[in-house]
């Protein structure tokens, strides 16, 4: 059974950084597309950024510059390194993989942004 666990959450004050990250467990292989979203209270889930296997990245524009999301093959792991946090940025960060036709969720980080 696939497990994606997100860490890194928690409270940081506006002007400060996060990061975020998210491992899979079990038998996921090829992973395509590993991206990051985020659901605020009362909101929808949107992107915040997505990663493909070849390393093209895509931003939200309210974080473009500030978010950067990377990734490891071989630990099979996304990471968000988030900067310059302000009080909008907080929410319910999930990764999310796409695998042999597949999406997978974690289960979600939160982060606060204290003004």
């Amino acid at each position: 059974q696939v497990q994606l666990v997100e860490s890194g959450g928690g409270l940081v004050q506006a002007g400060g950084s996060l990061r975020l990250s998210c491992a899979a467990s079990g038998k996921i292989f090829s992973i395509n597309d590993m991206a990051w979203y985020r659901q605020a209270p009362g909101k929808q889930r949107d992107l915040v950024a997505a990663i493909t296997s070849g390393g093209t990245t895509n931003y939200a524009d309210s974080v473009k510059g500030r978010f950067a999301i990377s990734r490891d093959n071989a630990k099979k792991a996304v990471y968000l390194q988030m900067n310059s946090l302000k009080p909008e940025d907080t929410a319910v960060y999930y990764c999310n993989y796409r695998a042999s036709g597949m999406y997978y969720w974690g289960k979600g980080t939160l982060v606060t942004v204290s003004s």
